[in-house]
């Protein structure tokens, strides 16, 4: 098996050859400038290793792994329009840039081609990884549309907010290793197996970028740190320290997330405190944790050598103390 950074740099080696700008350029550029900007690549990177868990060679998972990356970014370009969010990775989102009618085309254009890709394998694997790929792209719209429908309720409770985001976020993360698996041929339980695993680290995953908005360093973080804060978006934090915070600090909280003011900085300042006066920073942090913890004892029972689990794990525990 090759290394974290070895597939990264297969992936972006293909990425570079199959991503060309042609005309009309005002489709093509938006689709290379957002797969250009970077990012940590673990979609693609997870499809990769999964083939190579099982036996299969990286290279033939490159097409499967292109089409989750793309698809992965076509939804961000139309999340940062419904978001109306600035900055994507550090730099200006595509409807920034450009303009909102740009995104939602080149965003339409992304969605086609990472079905394109899936053609590139024979009948059967084809069937298998595009069955696999419709299911989860509808579940990430119910996952985005869950999301905008918790902007406007105060009612949200955090078993409810986990569906969201296992929706919007994890089901990815679980369908980028299945895809892994189904290139390689592995059997239906490891098929399964996978998929929960990376299921449960996509959880973490979300968790974390959560905690990230809020006490992230604007630096490495690559996205406007308190971004959500801003937009009143009810995360987990959110909903932790409402249900640790006395009735004061819950109606501070209520009140300073039905304001928009123009300079969101003390909102900010004021929301990050109560997020750590209340216990809801640390309470976060153990969420990412169990999270995590689940996901490796799915690990165990996969039939897989030692050596493997020992690779999958050290991601999993890298991605949990992450800083970007």
């Amino acid at each position: 098996m090759h290394t974290i950074s070895d597939y990264q740099g297969y992936f972006v080696e293909y990425l570079s050859k199959k991503v060309v700008t042609k005309e009309p350029k005002n489709l093509y550029e938006p689709m290379s400038y957002i797969l250009n900007l970077g990012g940590k690549r673990l979609r693609p990177i997870l499809t990769l290793m999964a083939c190579e868990i099982f036996d299969g060679s990286y290279k033939k998972a490159l097409d499967a792994a292109l089409a989750i990356e793309i698809f992965h970014n076509f939804s961000l370009i139309h999340d940062d329009i419904m978001d109306a969010a600035p900055l994507r990775r550090g730099k200006e989102t595509v409807h920034e840039k450009w303009d909102v009618n740009t995104g939602i085309l080149s965003g339409d254009a992304m969605l086609i081609n990472a079905y394109q890709l899936f053609e590139n394998y024979e009948d059967s694997v084809f069937k298998e990884l595009a069955k696999l790929f419709t299911k989860t792209a509808m579940e990430v719209c119910e996952g985005q549309q869950y999301d905008i429908d918790f902007e406007t309720r105060d009612d949200v409770v955090i078993s409810e907010y986990i569906k969201m985001i296992e929706y919007k976020t994890a089901v990815l993360v679980g369908a980028a290793m299945k895809m892994g698996a189904i290139v390689a041929s592995a059997p239906e339980k490891c098929r399964s197996l996978i998929y929960d695993f990376g299921r449960l680290l996509g959880l973490a995953f979300q968790l974390q970028d959560d905690y990230l908005d809020a006490f992230g360093d604007p630096k490495t973080f690559g996205k406007q740190v308190g971004g959500d804060i801003i937009e009143n978006k009810k995360t987990i934090l959110y909903l932790k320290a409402l249900e640790f915070a006395n009735e004061d600090e819950q109606k501070q909280l209520i009140g300073l997330f039905s304001l928009n003011p123009d300079d969101p900085s003390e909102k900010i300042n004021t929301v990050t405190h109560l997020f750590e006066t209340t216990g809801a920073k640390e309470q976060t942090r153990l969420e990412i944790e169990n999270y995590t913890n689940k996901a490796f004892i799915v690990l165990e029972n996969l039939p897989i050598g030692d050596d493997k689990k020992k690779r999958l794990r050290m991601f999993g525990e890298q991605l949990m103390n992450r800083s970007v």
